[in-house]
C-alpha cells in the first residue's frame, strides 16, 4: 500500500487549499483514508476519516469542522481535502493516512496521533501566512 499527500503551499490566512492523496495498493475498497496534521512544536493528530466504500464521514477535530471537508474520487483512487478559512495556525504538516477498517475508528481509546492506522505517506506543508 502506497499513500502520496500532495496539494501544499504557501496561503494567506482567510485563504484555500486542496490536498490529494493519492492511493495504490488497497486490494479491497473495506478501507478508510484519514488526514493528520503536525504542527510546529507540537504532536500529530487526527483532523477527519472517510470511509472509501460508504463514504460515511468522521470528524476528529472540532477546530476544522465547517471548514474542511473530506471527499473521495474512488475512480482516480483519490482522497481530498478541502480547507476553507485557513488560519496561521493551521500552518502544518498534512499526512494522509489509511487502513483495512470498515468504518472510521472513532472513540477515545484510539491514539489521536495514527486512530490505528498503519500505512502513512509522506506529508505535505501547507504555511498558513498572518
Amino acid at each position: 500500500v502506497q499513500l502520496q499527500a500532495s496539494g501544499g503551499g504557501l496561503v494567506q490566512a482567510g485563504g484555500s487549499v486542496r490536498l490529494s492523496c493519492k492511493t495504490s495498493g488497497f486490494t479491497v475498497e473495506y478501507h478508510v483514508i484519514g488526514w493528520f496534521r503536525q504542527g510546529p512544536g507540537k504532536e500529530r493528530e487526527g483532523l477527519v476519516c472517510i470511509s472509501v466504500y460508504t463514504g460515511l464521514i468522521e470528524y476528529y477535530e472540532d477546530s476544522v469542522k465547517g471548514r474542511f471537508t473530506i471527499s473521495r474520487d474512488n475512480a482516480k483512487n483519490t482522497v481530498y481535502l478541502q480547507m476553507d478559512g485557513l488560519k496561521p495556525e493551521d500552518t502544518a504538516v498534512y499526512y494522509c493516512a489509511g487502513d483495512y477498517f470498515s468504518h472510521c475508528p472513532h472513540g477515545g481509546a484510539w491514539p489521536k496521533s495514527t486512530y490505528g492506522m498503519d500505512y502513512w505517506g509522506k506529508g505535505t506543508l501547507v504555511t498558513v501566512s498572518s
